[in-house]
């Protein structure tokens, strides 16, 4: 029985390196998505910048003047325009953080900490896994097979001590 315990500590192990090696390359990914969205959201405030300054107004005047207006469309356009400014400077801390990471464990880290939640979920929609080929995604598997298989020894080991103190009642015949 006890290597039944042991080889699936084993798999446990390397189930959990072979999915924590994943998470460099998704934070790269996710990295990468990021800064296409931050693009995208600059073009946009670009547009609204050149709008506003064209109608001698400034950003939040337009803003303002667009979340205020009577036609619920052109309302709905200026709230959006509101979502986007504030989405934007919190995409802007979020590759700010990512860039000040010192290793891919760290954008790893920094991902993890407050991720865009819609981008997030774009991008592991389009994730494809696979075996990691740099040093810190090796780093990242061992951590992850140690933390899985360590955990496993631990509970297995706890769960025998449990099944050993248990007392064995003798059973008498009348």
């Amino acid at each position: 029985m006890f290597r039944v315990f042991r080889t699936l500590g084993l798999a446990l192990g390397l189930l959990g390196g072979g999915l924590a090696a994943q998470g460099p390359e998704f934070a790269q990914q996710y990295a990468q998505r990021l800064g296409g969205a931050l693009d995208e959201l600059k073009r946009e405030i670009a547009t609204l910048d050149s709008d506003a300054k064209a109608t001698g107004n400034t950003r939040d005047g337009a803003v303002d003047r667009l979340r205020t207006n009577p036609d619920t469309l052109i309302a709905r356009r200026g709230e959006a325009a509101r979502y986007d400014i504030e989405r934007l400077a919190r995409l802007s801390a979020q590759q700010q953080a990512l860039a000040s990471a010192m290793s891919p464990l760290g954008r790893l880290a920094a991902v993890i900490r407050d991720p865009d939640v819609p981008l997030a979920r774009a991008t592991y929609q389009d994730y494809e896994p696979a075996l990691p080929t740099t040093t810190d995604g090796v780093v990242a598997g061992l951590l992850g097979f140690l933390a899985a298989w360590g955990g496993w020894r631990v509970l297995s080991d706890v769960g025998r001590r449990v099944v050993r103190r248990r007392p064995q009642t003798e059973v008498t015949t009348a």
